[in-house]
């Protein structure tokens, strides 16, 4: 996608990758809180939340449409209006008496917008920038969807928090408030990119059905003749067992009341500890994992990273058993476990990259990632039913055990003994 002019990827990268986090955040992270909040049983709210992951796990059945009907830019813009949309439509849903029902409907379309965004702002990111700038960006983008990650999981939750006191314990009209809010910013945002982002030069070619299905069929019989596909996919589907039945639960022990074994804690306390405390302990260990990565190769690294991913896992069972009362107490146990999953998952995305080189990778890696979503939603959609049948303390026992199937699976992938390592001039 050549462009008309060149525009400074600062005034644009940052901001689209931000765009790219926040309705994912909304989706995935911020909806248990949301929902717990508003008295949903833990396991209606790890059932239908975990449902949502099923845009992203689908989505490269779509993404040669995108790519072929419109140009990336298009698709950007659009994208971002129509969230905008659905995210008032979600506030409006709030009010209502079927509230539930309503806004989970709104909510899976904003996931599919949001992967469909995804797609796109990819597909503009490889075709707007040399292979010069986009090295030089990665770690830019990636720092900005972070920062739509602390958005997400802190300032809208602690926001939402601070509305549910002010309104007298009124969650629904805080709530509603709150994704009104998101709304309007994030119309902002795609007006933004309507006048920011770089335009193409030429028109966009048009396909034909039969050239697009053509496409699709050559990418998928390719990714299924890699080698040693079945131990891939499977580690790929197993590796976050534990993690995609933790993530649900977290906000639900948070805020659960104590007699019930949760941990009691307001809606901005719970904000305050994961979306700042925890996301910068994430981030730290995020570029942590990718230095040594860098260093040392995957192949190397891949063990003590599975163990910093899976073994703070633990803390929980400890949390659960003493329910501790100090914030710093919390807080220490929080950041533990934040620093060793954003060490952990470097591996997993590491391997993930491995995986799809070659020919068509761009679509390899979209069909492995699709995994990994569906990887996190059927764990996650029962995850609630096992913890209200058990009770925290042996659901979290439950979450450690469903770290071993990963780390077992990890001496027979196939990992090239160099990869990962800086290559030297």
């Amino acid at each position: 996608m050549a462009t008309t002019h060149t525009k400074n990827p600062w005034t644009w990268v940052p901001s689209l990758y931000f765009a790219q986090g926040v309705p994912y955040m909304l989706v995935i992270v911020v909806s248990t809180t949301l929902y717990k909040r508003l008295g949903i049983s833990n396991a209606d709210i790890t059932f239908y939340t975990s449902l949502l992951y099923l845009p992203w796990v689908i989505k490269p059945l779509w993404s040669p449409f995108i790519d072929a009907l419109y140009t990336n830019r298009w698709w950007v813009v659009f994208t971002q209006f129509m969230m905008s949309g659905f995210m008032a439509a979600i506030a409006l849903a709030l009010g209502t008496s079927s509230f539930f029902a309503t806004s989970i409907f709104f909510m899976w379309l904003l996931a599919f917008g949001s992967a469909t965004h995804d797609i796109a702002a990819d597909g503009f990111y490889m075709h707007g920038l040399n292979t010069h700038q986009q090295s030089f960006f990665v770690g830019i983008r990636n720092t900005f969807w972070r920062v739509a990650y602390l958005t997400g999981q802190g300032g809208i939750v602690v926001l939402a928090g601070y509305l549910e006191t002010r309104y007298g314990d009124n969650n629904a009209l805080a709530w509603q408030h709150t994704f009104y809010l998101v709304a309007v910013v994030f119309l902002i945002i795609s007006i933004y990119h309507h006048r920011i982002l770089p335009k193409p030069e030429k028109p966009h070619p048009r396909f034909s059905l039969e050239e697009i299905k053509t496409d699709l069929t050559e990418n998928v019989r390719s990714f299924m003749e890699k080698k040693g596909l079945g131990i891939a996919l499977l580690f790929i589907l197993i590796y976050r067992l534990g993690e995609a039945q933790l993530v649900k639960m977290i906000a639900p022990f948070m805020l659960d009341a104590r007699e019930v074994g949760g941990l009691g804690l307001s809606t901005t306390e719970q904000g305050l500890l994961y979306g700042t405390i925890g996301t910068l302990f994430l981030i730290i260990g995020g570029v942590s994992g990718g230095v040594l990565a860098a260093r040392y190769g995957l192949k190397k690294m891949i063990w003590y990273m599975a163990f910093a991913m899976n073994l703070p896992n633990l803390l929980y069972v400890l949390m659960a058993l003493t329910q501790p009362e100090s914030m710093v107490t919390i807080g220490l146990y929080v950041s533990i476990e934040q620093l060793g999953y954003g060490f952990g998952f470097t591996a997993f995305t590491l391997y993930i990259l491995q995986f799809a080189q070659g020919k068509h990778q761009t679509t390899h890696y979209a069909l492995a990632t699709g995994f990994m979503a569906m990887g996190m939603m059927f764990p996650g959609m029962v995850s609630g039913w096992i913890q209200e049948q058990v009770g925290y303390i042996p659901f979290f026992m439950w979450v450690a055990i469903c770290s071993i199937p990963g780390l077992a699976l990890i001496p027979f992938l196939n990992i090239d003994p160099d990869f990962g390592k800086k290559q030297q001039a």
